[in-house]
């Protein structure tokens, strides 16, 4: 800090103010660290005492790593978190008690813990604030932990099945060390350049050596000596940059003490010169200008022995400079909350309403955590020219590029030509058969890790010769031969039995048929196991090879035949145990060619996208890899190798079965299930056969190094070669320099260990070649993160917590050439200071993906080209799939694999890199190592990077979302990249690989098919999400309303208008004049057809349980009416509430108010078993309408004065109840006929989908005119019968129930919808049984019997049950048509003879209850198909069926007559045309006269039932319905000629959602919602302070409930381009329904925000 050499005492008094007031500032959080910091150091600067300074220890020098932790340099660290000051003078005195020492060759930065440091580093900033995130909340049940006693890691070692990284050391060493010492001293300087590279080999070097015939080599090699096959080559030595051997300093080294360097501080070049360093820089003169070239732009350090530190000075800005990382330096992803604030305390809403409950409250922290930035911001990145499709972002100026020149290919050392080497390898188990028949080939172990058999050379030569025999031969009935060379056949073999696999691969290759070794398959269910049948189906393999144990071990049928698996073919099984071989006669030899370009064998590979493909290898690709391997690795004869790997295939089978044999090589096969039991079997066994080599993966090092406490006598000095197969990975240098830490003290050399890369297409690509002690280690590069995500190499300059260190995986394999292309687009070659893809040309190389030659062409025929696109040369080279560089001394750097790229938003990612950050993050005792997933899925334009981790069963809710919450940080502090969704799933539930690994392709399809079952989910798509195109940013309107009127006219826009046709005069016009009001009109029907059945009421079983004629109905009305004068008391125009059920009751009590002159208020009755939600709502209706009576039944009176009914509220204060089932027998004196027609007929209460309780006033006239009006759309006649299955309170189903047929005189047949609960097809059996015309419904009982009887036509139509009668069925609403429920139910019943055409809808609202309805006659309704991003800037766009975005819409049905619609923009209120969506003005005869309120709200009244246009026709009134829609003149005619204008309803302008500047539909967005997965039942959305928040019904198991989260965010992001900010998960019928089948969103909303849902899940998206 700046304070180190600053005597803080003598400070001038302004200053120490000055600093006090910073210190403030930082604690209140006013300003950043980086900022204190910064400020604080320009304050001391001028008071900065100058120290002489010390010459530092040196960067590196030649002493050998040793076990001890020694520092060595590290980058200057401009970002460390000071001490308080009190402690300088301490570090100060530490630094100088420090004993001078040589440095160390084992930097501290590798350690094994190094990146946990960094993580907790780059995690430091977010500690002092508490986390702010809300954690989710979930019902106790939700999730049952499996048990602990399926877990897969053995005892207490905490060891995982897999054959991911194991990173207990890190996989990432980034810099920041607390054990760092203040040099520059990992770069290296710009003259001190590796050796160069080879030009490309000529033609003549890639040809193969001479070949004998294999018959007179083996002759001559047995009778001559059996000396070694590689004698010759082991003394090949390697031609590029390995430096002398240097003496070794022997000084103990201590522990390195933090340093805290100023940032004031210039950075210098130390005094101190090593040594050695006039040896080594001579050693690495440039011979190359490319590597001089690309050292000059990339500085790659090498970390052992590479001479004095850099002038960092005159370098330091441009590496900077351009190792600039393209996101701006934001706050943390989530703030944490101020210090004064509870997590509990009371919050406030956006509206300053303060909320005390758990949901706003986690709301609230939800939006604090989405107060900052986005980054990147979007002004700089969208320009929103087409609507909303994204764009590509443009480019960041400060995004590094590659400066450097194009790469000049690599040659490996030349392939030597041994005068021994076998011209097949067939041939050299041949020889070793006959010469060398009891040397050992191979042993095997068992279980508990103990020597179970050992294979000789002439046993495996022997027994594969008869199997060879076998499978040519003996296989077919009468020797008819089955298999033909060049047949393939599989090789399924446990990776416990080697030997059995050795002898069928042999016996393949001697029997020239090509063997394709496979996994085993233990379930029908296996991950993968399609793709590997489509392997087999493409190799087109019809016979299988097996040892009798497996073969018994495979899952069988019941009539025991081996289970057909999915997608492979039918496979004949045969077993090639000894015992069922046959032995070929002395005259049966096998032919062995010299090798040539057939294939040898076949060796599966997984691509990224989980296609399993074979990669053929040829006869001379396999011999010429074997010698290069001999070469490379100086295999010696008679050599031992401990073998870890998979034999099956990679470097397993390479080198533990190939190579070896032909070296005559003794190989000890340790198979997985030995390690799962004995991690340190490997290492005792290299122990006890004194193995030369040892072949393993870090994470057998990983395992051994955690149970190495339990044997201390083992030995490793034997060990020539400890090759390390995943080497290429970043992560792979901790692990290495963590067990040589460790076994260095039993024996273990540091120039050992060898890692390397390999592909099973370009098969081994490069190798570290065995040292010699005492030889320098080789380079490490430590690279910039910012860097490497924008495939450029940059050296870490900056931030140590964005470093990536990297070791060398050696040189070029012999008779190889390499380069490096760009992996994407044509293979143009890269610049020295750029990654890329490795490309390699190789006669030791696959050959093609066998049975695809389309896919072949792209990876094994690739030509380079330059810059300029013209091809280097004729040679074709090979992909590898590795991503890399070629650093100095023409050493292979990898970085990462093609399979595990993750491309977010222009940037590269390693899957690898990211697994590495989430294992670093404490504690790690939450989640199991080796089994986390990370991939990405495609979701609005860009990749999203999604983990998924197994999490442990003692792990508790808190801890996991605590883990969940510091790995997203974490991630996004070093990789400078937001995490998609974080999903923790139960142990042992996630796909495995054979070998214990995840398979991430199978892991990613569940979690996209819905089927991961994560027990804990956080989804972030607010953080990572910055591709959103800009939010709509309203204009002013500059122009008024009458200039866009005229506008539209000139563009030749038509006014969005339409009306019905004229009322005019009907035949009963008399009728009309004489009885203006319903009483009259029921009175005369009584007088006049007194015996004409107006109703019948049906029960559940179809049975007429009541029927009203006229006079009965009329003489019912009477005797309420006279109960009302004398047991109400009731005044003239008092309001009475009827409380009914469904039924006949309910109309005569109707007519009963008429008759007495009240208004009469239809009310729903609470529901018996559920009083305490239902009760209420009556209540409140009785109390706003002031009603002075209740009319009820006697069951009714009962419920509402029981003791259940008194729990719920005062049972004393109710109205005068009077009880119809008792009346009396005399008529009322006089019978009221109202003064003028104006007065108020009945009220109209309903609860809107917004759920606000609104009574509107219906007049006696418009009673009349809307009864009129319905007659003469439907033509309802005397004669008619219609059935109605529909609620009778409120709105259009209250009119067709108790109005309709007393005015027209028609019969209605009723049906209360809630029978159709116990009888679910008694509504359209009632339709046949009774041959209805015309039928009306409500959406609820079209969805009951859609979803309850859809199923069952043929059984209907077996009981006669015929639709073929049924003209019209009307669906009554108030909302938006739902086309896919109205065709889904007339394709469903077509097949009972429903016409498609019958079904349609109405649409009728609050300020007027009917505005259109299908009638009789006219067109039928028309489907249009409209642009939905269009939809949302309110304009109109109709596209074809099937375009994308395109939202299907029906027509509401016909307007009606007397009816008046135009479409008018609810701000400026003028009328639109018809490309604009606006909202429906009504004007009609039958418009309700207002609401009825208690305290009347004029300014409301006026509003919304008497407004006026801004302009065009501003004297007519109109009534505002509150929807918005549109008119579109269709080609269809109505019945008078003239073209049909159509009324579209798109939604409610109340419930529209306002966000991002644009109007969203609620339905639309829920269509998406149930769509995203087969478990959503139901879903509704609505808004709180700008977030959107999503409730779906769940119908499957609970475990499926979190499944949700992720899809339900993708889906309405692709769709809808809107991030969901909260997503609740419920039981079915959560979501409230009102009777017309309406959702209640804002009953939801307020359940929600008062915490009363019970949720199964709620999940805050961050």
């Amino acid at each position: 800090m700046a304070d180190r050499g600053v005597d803080m005492l003598a400070l001038p008094k302004e200053v120490k103010d000055q600093l006090a007031e910073l210190d403030l500032e930082l604690s209140e959080g006013d300003i950043t660290q980086k900022g204190y910091e910064k400020k604080r150091t320009k304050l001391l600067l001028p008071f900065f005492i100058h120290t002489p300074v010390e010459a530092p220890p040196p960067a590196y020098d030649a002493q050998a790593p040793g076990p001890s932790n020694a520092s060595g340099s590290t980058h200057a660290n401009a970002h460390t978190q000071a001490p308080p000051p009190s402690s300088s003078s301490r570090y100060r005195d530490r630094r100088s008690r420090r004993p001078h020492r040589s440095g160390g060759t084992r930097d501290d930065r590798y350690r094994s813990d190094i990146h946990t440091e960094a993580v907790q580093a780059a995690l430091a900033k977010h500690k002092e604030e508490k986390m702010a995130l809300p954690m989710p909340t979930k019902r106790r049940s939700t999730y049952v932990q499996s048990p602990i006693n399926n877990c897969t890691p053995p005892g207490s070692v905490g060891l995982t099945p897999s054959n991911q990284p194991d990173c207990f050391y890190f996989l990432r060493n980034s810099l920041h060390s607390s054990s760092s010492s203040e040099d520059e001293g990992a770069l290296l300087r710009q003259s001190s350049v590796g050796a160069g590279l080879g030009a490309p080999a000529p033609s003549s070097l890639l040809q193969p050596p001479s070949l004998q015939s294999p018959d007179s080599w083996i002759n001559r090699s047995v009778q001559g000596s059996s000396t070694s096959s590689s004698a010759s080559s082991a003394s090949s030595t390697l031609s590029h940059g390995e430096s002398k051997p240097q003496p070794q300093p022997s000084q103990t080294q201590t522990q390195a003490q933090p340093q805290y360097k100023p940032q004031y501080q210039p950075q210098y070049q130390p005094q101190y010169q090593p040594q050695y360093q006039p040896q080594y820089q001579s050693q690495l003169q440039p011979q190359h200008p490319a590597i001089a070239d690309m050292l000059a732009q990339a500085r790659i350090g090498l970390s052992e022995n590479s001479g004095p530190p850099p002038d960092v000075l005159a370098a330091a800005p441009q590496a900077r400079g351009s190792s600039q990382v393209d996101r701006p330096n934001n706050p943390p992803v989530v703030r944490g909350m101020s210090r004064g604030q509870s997590r509990s305390s009371m919050m406030e809403t956006a509206d300053g309403v303060p909320v005390n409950s758990r949901v706003s409250t986690k709301i609230q922290q939800l939006l604090n955590t989405l107060k900052r930035p986005k980054r990147p911001p979007l002004s700089e990145f969208f320009v929103d020219d087409q609507e909303e499709i994204v764009e590509v972002p443009q480019p960041d100026p400060n995004t590094p590029r590659p400066e450097g020149r194009q790469i000049i290919p690599v040659k490996g050392e030349p392939l030597g030509v041994v005068s021994n080497w076998p011209p097949a390898l067939q041939a050299a188990l041949a020889r070793w058969g006959a010469t060398q028949g009891k040397s050992p080939a191979l042993t095997a172990l068992d279980i508990t890790g103990k020597s179970l058999y050992t294979l000789t050379y002439g046993k495996l030569w022997s027994r594969s010769v008869k199997l060879a025999y076998t499978l040519l031969n003996k296989l077919g009935p009468k020797n008819e031969q089955v298999l033909k060379p060049g047949d393939r056949v599989a090789l399924v073999y446990p990776n416990s039995d080697p030997g059995m696999f050795w002898v069928a691969f042999y016996g393949c290759l001697l029997a020239e048929v090509i063997p394709v070794p496979i996994e085993v398959p233990l379930s029908r269910k296996d991950a993968g196991s399609s793709q590997v049948g489509f392997l087999l189906g493409s190799c087109g393999v019809t016979l299988a090879l097996t040892s009798e144990i497996c073969l018994k071990g495979l899952p069988k049928t019941p009539t025991g035949e081996i289970l057909q698996f999915k997608g492979w073919p039918q496979l004949k099984w045969v077993v090639t145990d000894s015992k069922y071989l046959t032995k070929p006669g002395k005259d049966w030899q096998p032919h062995i060619p010299t090798a040539n370009t057939d294939p040898a064998y076949i060796e599966y590979k997984a691509s990224k996208e989980g296609t399993v493909m074979g990669v053929a290898v040829s006869k001379v690709a396999m011999l010429t890899h074997c010698q290069a391997l001999t070469q490379a690795c100086n295999y010696c004869e008679g050599e031992t190798l401990v073998n870890v790997l998979d034999f099956k295939k990679d470097m397993g089978l390479w080198h533990g079965v190939l190579t070896s044999v032909m070296n005559r090589i003794h190989t000890i096969s340790v198979p997985y299930a030995v390690m799962k039991a004995c991690p340190l079997s490997w290492v005792q066994r290299v122990h006890i056969h004194k193995a030369r080599v040892a072949l393993v993966k870090c994470r057998d090092l990983h395992w051994a190094m955690m149970a190495h406490r339990e044997q201390r006598d083992t030995s490793l000095a034997s060990l020539r070669m400890l090759i390390v197969a995943d080497g290429a990975n970043p992560w792979s240098v901790s692990s290495c320099d963590a067990f040589l830490n460790v076994f260095q003290i039993h024996g273990l050399k540091p120039e050992v260990i060898c890692p390397c890369a390999t592909s099973p297409e370009a098969m081994t690509v490069a190798i570290r070649r065995p040292g010699v002690p005492g030889t320098p280690l080789p380079a490490r590069a430590i690279l910039s993160m910012g860097g490497l995500s924008h495939g450029v190499i940059r050296v870490n300059t900056e931030d140590k917590n964005s470093a990536l260190t990297v070791q060398d995986v050696g040189h070029v394999m012999p008779g190889a050439l390499m380069c490096i292309v760009k992996p994407e687009g044509p293979p143009q070659l890269c610049k020295t200071d750029e990654i890329g893809e490795i490309v390699v040309n190789s006669r030791a190389g696959g050959n093609m993906y066998y049975g695809l030659p389309g896919v072949t062409k792209n990876t094994f025929e690739v030509i380079p080209v330059n810059a300029l696109g013209a091809p280097i040369g004729e040679i074709p080279f090979v992909r590898s799939g590795l991503l890399g560089f070629v650093g100095p001394g023409s050493l292979i750097f990898v970085v990462g694999k093609n399979e595990g790229l993750l491309m977010v938003s222009g940037r590269r990612h390693n899957a690898d890199d990211l697994v590495a950050t989430a294992l670093a993050v404490e504690p790690v005792k939450t989640v199991y190592r080796g089994r986390i997933a990370v991939f990405s899925v495609t979701v609005f334009y860009d990749e999203r990077i999604v983990v998924v981790a197994e999490q442990r069963p003692d792990a508790s809710e808190e801890d996991s979302f605590q883990w969940m919450s510091r790995v997203l940080q974490a991630i996004d502090s070093i990789h400078q990249v937001g995490l998609y969704c974080l999903a923790l799933v139960p142990a042992n539930t996630l796909p495995k690989t054979h070998l214990g690994g995840i398979h991430i392709f199978e892991t990613k399809q569940h979690f996209l098919d819905g089927n991961l079952h994560p027990c804990n989910i956080l989804m972030c798509p607010h953080t990572c999400v910055t591709n959103l195109p800009k939010p709509r940013q309203k204009q002013p309107v500059g122009v008024g309303p009458a200039s866009i009127m005229v506008g539209n006219l000139v563009a030749g826009k038509r006014i969005a208008q339409a009306a019905g046709r004229d009322l005019g005069m009907i035949e009963d016009q008399d009728l009309i004049r004489k009885h203006q009001f319903l009483s009259e009109a029921l009175q005369w029907r009584a007088q006049t057809d007194p015996d004409h059945c107006l109703y019948v009421l049906l029960n559940a079983k179809g049975v007429a349980v009541s029927t009203a004629t006229c006079v009965q109905l009329h003489k019912r009305a009477e005797k309420i009416a006279a109960a009302l004068t004398e047991k109400g008391s009731i005044n003239t125009g008092d309001n009475v509430v009827l409380l009914y059920p469904p039924g006949i009751d309910l109309i005569a009590s109707f007519y009963g108010c008429l008759y007495a002159g009240c208004v009469p208020v239809t009310v729903r009755p609470p529901h018996p078993q559920n009083l305490a939600a239902t009760l209420p709502t009556v209540r409140m209706i009785i109390d706003v309408s002031k009603a002075a009576c209740i009319l009820t039944t006697q069951n009714l009176m009962r419920i509402l004065r029981s003791k259940e009914a008194a729990a719920t509220l005062n049972i004393k204060t109710w109205p005068t109840i009077i009880d119809t089932d008792d009346l009396p027998r005399h008529r009322p004196p006089t019978i009221y006929k109202p003064p003028t027609a104006e007065m108020i007929a009945y009220l109209d209460f309903s609860v809107s989908t917004t759920g606000m309780l609104t009574g509107v006033k219906i007049s006696h006239s418009a009673v009349s005119a809307l009864c009129r009006s319905i007659k003469l759309q439907c033509e309802l006649y005397s004669s008619r019968q219609i059935a109605i299955c529909l609620d009778p309170y409120c709105g259009l189903g209250f009119v067709l129930w108790c109005l309709a047929s007393v005015y027209s005189g028609h019969q209605s047949i009723l049906i209360p919808p809630m029978e159709l609960e116990s009888c679910l097809p008694l509504w359209l059996s009632t339709l046949s049984q009774y041959r209805i015309r015309d039928t009306f419904c409500s959406y609820s009982v079209m969805e009951l019997c859609t979803k309850g009887i859809g199923t069952q036509t043929e059984i209907l139509k077996a009981r006669g049950l015929n639709l073929s009668c049924v003209r019209s069925c009307v669906v009554i609403a108030e909302e938006r048509a739902r086309l896919a429920l109205t065709m889904s139910f007339s394709k469903l019943f077509k097949d009972l003879g429903l016409s498609p055409r019958a079904v349609s809808t109405a649409f009728g609202s609050r300020v007027n209850l009917a505005i259109c309805m299908q009638g009789t006659t006219g067109p039928d309704p028309s489907t249009v198909y409209v642009d939905m991003k269009s939809l949302r800037h309110d304009r109109v766009r109709l596209v074809e069926r099937g375009a994308p975005q395109s939202l299907p819409l029906m027509e509401s049905g016909k307007i009606l007559p007397g009816v008046r619609v135009i479409i008018v923009n609810p701000e400026t209120r003028g009328p639109l045309g018809d490309s604009h969506l606006g909202e429906i003005w009504i004007n009609s005869p039958h418009s309700a006269s207002g609401y009825y309120t208690i305290y009347g709200e004029e300014s409301l009244q006026a509003d919304h039932f008497n407004t006026k246009l801004s302009f065009g026709d501003p004297t007519t009134l109109w009534a505002r319905t509150g929807y918005l829609g549109f008119v579109k003149r269709t080609e269809l005619l109505d019945a008078a000629g003239h073209r049909h204008d159509a009324l579209f309803v798109v939604g409610s302008l109340d419930e529209t959602l306002e966000l991002r500047g644009l109007r969203y539909h609620p339905i639309d967005i829920e269509t998406s919602v149930s769509r995203a997965h087969r478990s959503i039942a139901e879903s509704a959305v609505f808004t709180w302070t700008n977030l959107l928040v999503v409730v779906a019904e769940l119908c499957g198991s609970e475990q499926d409930a979190l499944d949700l989260v992720p899809l339900v965010t993708n889906v309405v992001l692709e769709e809808h381009h809107l991030i969901v900010g909260v997503v609740v998960i419920v039981d079915p019928g959560v979501i409230p329904i009102n009777s017309r089948g309406e959702k209640q969103r804002m009953h939801l909303r307020d359940s929600f925000l008062a915490d009363q849902l019970d949720p199964i899940y709620v999940a805050y998206n961050m």
